[in-house]
């Protein structure tokens, strides 16, 4: 079975520092687990749409996309099957709205330092994604664009 969804990493650079939203659930073991925002693409919707979305959805917080950070691909077991889940990350300029962890799959979401980023993220392949911030905001300059980074 495959699956696909988008989402991404949605910046605030407006303070002294740029920070980022995440968002935390519960993994089986009830351990909290932070992650990037992100979901499944919908009928009819383009990976940057479905990011927008899923971003707005799961933290609260409005965004438009600067850049492409790149995609995972995994396998999992779900209801006794084998899964191949591919999802689009991307890089967010916040431009509005709230942080909030009203979505109901979110047990928490929070304001997080860039520097302190890769320290909370769960897993290896998203802190891997974040290899790409820097240079795709070195081409998008203060709240600008960059365009899509392979």
């Amino acid at each position: 079975m495959e699956e696909t969804s988008a989402g991404g990493l949605v910046l605030d650079r407006h303070g002294d520092q740029p920070r980022a939203a995440l968002i935390a659930r519960r993994d089986r073991q009830g351990h909290l687990v932070w992650s990037l925002p992100k979901g499944h693409i919908e009928k009819g919707e383009t990976a940057e749409d479905a990011a927008v979305r899923e971003v707005f959805e799961e933290t609260g917080i409005r965004g438009v996309i600067v850049a492409s950070l790149g995609t995972i691909d995994f396998w999992f077991m779900a209801d006794n099957q084998r899964i191949h889940k591919t999802v689009h990350h991307f890089l967010l300029d916040a431009c509005g709205g709230a942080l909030s962890d009203e979505d109901a799959e979110v047990v928490e979401v929070a304001w997080v330092p860039l520097d302190e980023v890769a320290d909370r993220l769960r897993y290896a392949d998203e802190r891997r994604l974040l290899e790409r911030v820097h240079e795709a905001l070195a081409g998008a300059g203060p709240g600008g664009s960059a365009g899509g980074i392979a």
